[in-house]
C-alpha cells in the first residue's frame, strides 16, 4: 500500500490518532511493536490554538522515527490550508484531516464528524488543503453523521476527486459515538469502488477480530486505536496472525519490561511532574486487566513520587506473576 511516495506493507497496520494518548512516546513504542504508521493527536488548525504549549506536542516531531503525520481539526478551508502548509514547512510527511471525531466540544465548533453533514464544505476543505501542500493529504471519517444517513460513500468519492491519498473509516456514525458495535459493511462498500487505499477502523481489539475485519472489508490496512492502549503489542500479534505465525502475549514479567520501556520514553519526553501525571492513564490501562488491580490501582495512581510508584508497580506485578504461574513443586503421588 502507498500513501504518496511512502510505501507500507500490505495490509498496513496503523495506530489511530487518540487525544491524550498518541503522543510521541506512545507512537514510538507502538512502532517498536510493529505499527507501520502512527498518527499524532489531533491539533487545531488555528495558529493561536496550535501554538499553545499543550498543542506543540501534537505538531511535527523532528526526531520521530517513522512517517510524520499531523492531524488537523477545523472547519475553515483557508485556515486549514494555512495550517497544512505550516506543517509541511516544519517537516510533516503527511497531513491528515479529521472528519471523524464525535466529541461534543468538537461538534460544537462544527468540526470533526460534524463536517459530514455538509458535503459541499467537505469538498472545499479537501480541495483547499490538497492545493496548499505537495505532501500527501489523507482523511479520516465515520460512516456518516447519523444511522439514517450513512454518507461515507459520497464523502469518499469527494475525497478521491479532491486528491486525497488515503481514506480511513471508523465503522460508526457520529450518532453512535463509541457505543454499540462497529459495522464494516459501509467500509466494504467504499472499498469496492475506491481507487485510493481504504483503511478500516473500529473495535479491532485482537488478532481474530483483525482477520475478520480484513475478510469483511478487503481493506488495504487496519487502524487500531483503543485496542492498543495498554496493549501496544497488538500490532505484533495481528501481524503474526496475518502471516500464520504464533504469538504469545506478555505475562506479568514481560509486562513489566513493556511498562518500563514506555515509562522511560515518556519521562524522557515530559518533565517529571507532568510525566507522572500523564503516565497514570497508561499505567491503569496496562494493569487493569490483571487480578487484584481494582484494589491496587487507587493507591498506585495517587502516588506522586515516580520511584515509589514504579516500586509499587513492580510489587503488584510480582504478586500477579506468582498468582498466574503454576507451582514448580512436583504433583503429589
Amino acid at each position: 500500500m502507498k500513501i504518496g511516495a511512502h510505501q507500507l506493507p500490505d495490509p498496513a497496520l496503523m495506530l489511530a490518532p487518540m487525544a491524550g494518548f498518541t503522543d510521541l512516546p506512545f507512537r514510538e513504542l507502538c512502532r517498536s511493536w510493529g505499527a507501520d504508521y502512527a498518527v499524532a493527536e489531533m491539533t487545531a488548525s488555528r495558529a493561536d490554538l496550535r501554538d499553545r504549549e499543550k498543542s506543540l506536542t501534537r505538531w511535527v516531531e523532528p526526531g520521530e522515527s517513522g512517517i510524520k503525520v499531523v492531524q488537523l481539526l477545523g472547519a475553515d478551508p483557508a485556515v486549514m490550508a494555512e495550517a497544512a502548509a505550516a506543517a509541511e514547512a516544519d517537516g510533516a510527511d503527511v497531513i491528515d484531516i479529521n472528519m471523524g471525531c464525535p466529541a461534543k466540544k468538537v461538534l460544537h465548533a462544527e468540526c470533526g464528524s460534524a463536517l459530514m453533514r455538509d458535503e459541499g464544505l467537505v469538498r472545499e476543505i479537501l480541495t483547499a488543503v490538497t492545493g496548499a501542500v505537495t505532501i500527501p493529504v489523507t482523511l479520516k471519517i465515520r460512516t456518516g453523521w447519523e444511522r439514517a444517513h450513512r454518507n461515507a460513500p459520497a464523502v469518499a468519492r469527494i475525497a478521491e476527486e479532491s486528491g486525497i491519498a488515503m481514506l480511513a473509516i471508523h465503522g460508526r456514525t457520529r450518532e453512535d459515538a463509541f457505543r454499540g458495535e462497529a459495522e464494516y459493511e459501509t467500509i466494504a462498500a467504499v472499498k469496492r469502488f475506491s481507487s485510493i487505499p481504504v483503511v478500516a477502523n473500529g473495535d479491532i481489539t485482537c488478532p481474530a477480530k483483525a482477520l475478520r475485519v480484513l475478510e469483511l472489508t478487503r481493506a488495504d490496512g487496519l487502524m487500531i486505536g483503543r485496542g492498543a492502549v495498554g496493549r501496544p503489542w497488538i500490532f505484533a500479534a495481528v501481524r503474526a496472525a496475518i502471516e500464520g505465525k504464533p504469538f504469545s502475549e506478555p505475562g506479568p514479567g514481560e509486562l513489566l519490561r513493556v511498562i518500563l520501556d514506555h515509562r522511560a520514553r515518556h519521562f524522557d519526553y515530559y518533565d517529571g511532574r507532568r510525566a507522572v501525571r500523564t503516565f497514570r492513564k497508561h499505567l491503569a490501562a496496562y494493569l487493569r486487566p490483571l487480578a487484584g488491580s481494582e484494589e491496587a490501582l487507587p493507591a498506585l495512581l495517587a502516588e506522586e513520587d515516580p520511584e515509589r510508584q514504579i516500586a509499587m508497580v513492580r510489587a503488584f506485578l510480582e504478586r500477579a506473576r506468582a498468582f498466574s504461574e503454576p507451582s514448580s513443586s512436583p504433583d503429589p503421588e
